[in-house]
C-alpha cells in the first residue's frame, strides 16, 4: 500500500455495525464484533496509515465516531460503551499526534439513516424520527469540520446537549429516556 500511496493528506475513519441490544440480551458474539468493529478498526487503521500521514507533512484524520459514544442509556448499552472507547481514543491521539502535524477532528453524528443503520424503520417515537439525518448531511459536515481545522463536533450541531446533560446529571437522561425509543424487532448482522 504505501508504494502505490507514500504520503496520504486525509483518513477517514466511518467503521461502524449496529448494536440495539441490552448489555444482557446481546450475544458474546456480538458484543466482540462490536468493540472490534466500532473500536478495534479505527485504531488498527490509523496504525496502519501512520507512516503515510507522517511522509505527508501536514494531514488529517476525521475519526466518525456517535453521539451514542457519549450518551448512553438501554437498550444500546453494548454498541454505546464500543462508540465511547472510539471516542476516547480519537480525544487521546488528537493530542498525540498534534506535535507530528496530523490533525484528528472527531464527528458525532446523531440518528443517521443508512443501509446498516436503518433509523427511521427502526425509531419508535415519531420525534425520534424527525431527528434522522442523511450520510449527505455527515458528509457535507466532515469537509467543513477539515477546513475549520481540528476539533469535535456533533451533526446536527445541537446534538452535544445530550452528552453534556448526561456528564451532569446522569439520572436524568435515565429517566428522561423512553423505556426504549426503538422498535422490538430482531437485530440485523
Amino acid at each position: 500500500m504505501r508504494e502505490r500511496h507514500p504520503r496520504i493528506h486525509v483518513l477517514v475513519c466511518n467503521a461502524g455495525i449496529p448494536g440495539r441490544r441490552s448489555f444482557l440480551e446481546v450475544e458474546p458474539e456480538r458484543l466482540e464484533q462490536l468493540v472490534r468493529t466500532n473500536y478495534l478498526s479505527g485504531v488498527w487503521c490509523l496504525r496502519a496509515f501512520l507512516p503515510a500521514l507522517e511522509a505527508a507533512g501536514r494531514a488529517d484524520v476525521v475519526n466518525v465516531v456517535s453521539v451514542a459514544g457519549g450518551v448512553a442509556f438501554a437498550p444500546s448499552g453494548p454498541y454505546s460503551a464500543s462508540k465511547h472507547a472510539q471516542l476516547a481514543f480519537s480525544r487521546a491521539v488528537a493530542a498525540e499526534l498534534g506535535p507530528r502535524g496530523i490533525r484528528v477532528h472527531t464527528v458525532n453524528p446523531g440518528f443517521v439513516e443508512t443501509e446498516g443503520f436503518p433509523q427511521r424503520k427502526g425509531l419508535s417515537s415519531p420525534l425520534f424520527r424527525r431527528l434522522v439525518i442523511e450520510p449527505e448531511d455527515v458528509a457535507r459536515h466532515v469537509v467543513r469540520s477539515l477546513e475549520r481545522g481540528p476539533s469535535e463536533t456533533y451533526v446536527p450541531a445541537w446534538f452535544r446537549v445530550f452528552p453534556v446533560v448526561q456528564a451532569l446529571a446522569p439520572g436524568l437522561v435515565r429517566r428522561l429516556a423512553p423505556k426504549s425509543a426503538y422498535r422490538k424487532r430482531p437485530e440485523s448482522h
